[in-house]
């Protein structure tokens, strides 16, 4: 007996590290199913243990409320999208092809109903603006980055990072607000077509301006703001 209580503590140790990993894992499994068909408001933690086959109080071990639970589910799916967009945008050399690949895999996202209803409908009421934006920005901005980099780096125009910065946040805020007229249209597949053509219209123009050696104007200050 005592020569096999060593081997039974570390079963022992290893069951308790492994459950709480499966558990959190099944109650944001749980939450994202409903959060996705219910919504935020009106998806219960009470449904969400039920579900899940756990006691509340497993659920506090891991989350401080549903909020915690909503954020969870929140990063899993930004994180999610993010990697969907990063593989369509990384299978491409070229710099226009990089782009479309990614505005037409951004699309397809926010189609996607988990996507829809957790990161577009309830996310910014739930987590906050600020807090949405920084949880946005961690997932999907640097891939709108690397994608606007790739894509002005096609011209000859040298820009400094906040000429860079400037640009992928236009980009940016215009992706974002396109998305969100796609996830609350009535008709989303053609309202992405419409923004996928007006897009393409605008990559389309600045390859011919990068074609014709059009350089970019400087930034400057009105004199009365100097």
């Amino acid at each position: 007996m005592t020569e096999s209580s060593p081997r039974l503590v570390s079963v022992a140790r290893g069951r308790r590290q492994q459950f709480p990993a499966s558990t959190k894992q099944a109650l944001i499994d749980v939450a994202e199913d409903l959060f996705t068909r219910q919504g935020y408001a009106n998806a219960s933690l009470d449904a969400i243990v039920a579900r899940a086959e756990v006691t509340k109080g497993a659920l506090y071990h891991h989350f401080s409320g549903k909020q915690a639970v909503f954020e969870a589910v929140f990063e899993r799916v930004e994180a999610r999208a993010a990697q969907t967009i990063l593989e369509a945008s990384n299978g491409k050399d070229d710099p226009w092809e990089k782009a479309l690949a990614g505005l037409r895999a951004y699309l397809a996202v926010v189609q996607d109903p988990p996507y829809r209803r957790v990161v577009i409908q309830d996310g910014p009421s739930v987590l906050g603006y600020e807090r949405f934006r920084e949880q946005e920005e961690r997932s999907t901005f640097a891939i709108v980055l690397g994608i606007v980099r790739s894509v002005l780096s096609a011209g000859t125009w040298e820009l400094d990072d906040a000429m860079l910065d400037t640009f992928t946040r236009i980009f940016f805020g215009a992706l974002n607000a396109a998305g969100g007229a796609v996830a609350g249209s009535e008709e989303p597949r053609l309202a992405a077509a419409r923004v996928e053509a007006a897009i393409s219209f605008i990559i389309a123009g600045l390859q011919a301006l990068v074609a014709q050696g059009v350089e970019l104007p400087e930034p400057t200050l009105d004199a009365s703001e100097e």
